[in-house]
This record gives structure tokens, sequence and C-alpha cells, in this order.
């Protein structure tokens, strides 16, 4: 099996690359994580990874600078239903488009945008932005596949001062409260995001990893 980083000058390649080694190796299974510009290589993966940080408009200037390669995302994933996981900006690159710093088209993949994290909470406290370190996640209905093994108020790595918000709740499965309601985890079809950074979240994270690499989705 061939899981594909997306190389598009993202800050967090190596880091995401290597923690799905760890938890390939964990699992048992015999993944090899490749990372690459290649809008080929998109096409010959069996699994396909999307990182990201950094503003939202300068990760989808990266994908567009890299000819053919929205294409080949879109052929694999849209058309051909290779399971497909974006971290982050990655995760927020779904949406139709970002409002940070003006209006970005996206993928458009799950309708929704991306706008700025409230600056208080309902009670008017101030709130420090970007969300930044340990939270805990809530799901929302029945735990999707990628959060088997994993129980309510596992904690994850956030560092975000902007947040998806899909036009349909029904694609947001996991939570998380920080000064309102945020979506932590998105998934449809074969198609799954994070805001939190499961590489840098420890055992957790590594689990939701090692549940990537196993996942079979329906539909």
């Amino acid at each position: 099996m061939t899981v594909l980083v997306v190389d598009y000058g993202s800050g967090n390649l190596r880091s995401a690359a290597k923690a799905l080694e760890h938890a390939s190796r964990e699992a048992g299974s015999a993944a090899r994580v490749v990372v690459s510009d290649d809008p080929r290589a998109v096409a010959g993966a069996d699994r396909i990874v999307l990182p990201g940080v950094g503003a939202f408009a300068d990760c989808k200037a990266g994908l567009e600078a890299l000819p053919g390669m929205i294409e080949a995302l879109e052929a694999a994933v849209v058309d051909g239903g290779r399971p497909f996981l974006g971290i982050c900006v990655g995760m927020q690159l779904l949406a139709t488009r970002g409002l940070e710093h003006g209006v970005t088209p996206g993928l458009g993949w799950i309708p929704g945008e991306v706008v700025a994290l409230a600056q208080e909470d309902a009670s008017g406290q101030p709130l420090d932005i970007p969300h930044m370190g340990w939270n805990d996640l809530a799901w929302r209905g029945t735990p999707h596949p990628l959060l088997a093994g994993l129980e309510a108020g596992s904690h994850m790595y956030f560092v975000h001062g902007y947040h998806f918000v899909p036009e349909n709740p029904a694609p947001v499965v996991a939570t998380v409260a920080y000064g309102q309601e945020i979506a932590a985890m998105v998934a449809r079809d074969n198609i799954a995001g994070t805001q939190f950074h499961p590489e840098k979240s420890q055992r957790a994270g590594l689990r939701l990893l090692a549940n990537f690499l196993d996942w079979q989705p329906q539909g």
C-alpha cells in the first residue's frame, strides 16, 4: 500500500510522513509513505494525505503552482474514491472558499466556508487567537471509523486562527469547544479532514493515522 503525502510547500510534510510511518509499523501494516509533488504519484497512490500549515490562500496557491495537481487529486479522490485525509489547512481546503485576508476558492469537496475564530467567548471574555495547544474532542453522532479505539474527550493538538463551517452540519463528526463549538473533524464518503494535527497528538493521533491506513470507506 502506497500512502502519498502531497508536497506543495507546506511546512509539516516530514512530520506527517514520519507519523504515518510510525503508525504503519505499530499497526503491523506494510504501508510505503511517499512525499511527492508529482501529480503522477497521486494517480498511483492508494491513500492520499494533504497536510497544511499557514494561511488558506498560501496553501491553495501552493497547490495551484503544481501543474495538474488539483486535477490529479480530483481524479483520484472525487472520481476514484481513494481514501483522503486533510490535516489542518489541508482540511480547510475541502471548503468552497476561505475568508482569510480576502476570498480564496477552495477545492469545494465539502461545501462551506473557512472563517475567523471568535475573538471572545459567549460571556465576553477574550480568547487567545490562534487557538493553540491541547483540547478535548467531542463526538457528533456515531463515531467515525477513523476515531475507532478513541474515546470522546481524547486530547488532540490544535494550532489555528480560522475554522471550517460546512453548509450542512452532517459532515462534522467531531467538535472541539473554544469559545464556540468548532468542527474538529469532517468526513464524507472517502474524504476526511482534521482541524487538529494527528502527527503532533501523540498516542491518540497515531491511533487515528493507523485507522486511516486501515480505512475501507463505504460509498
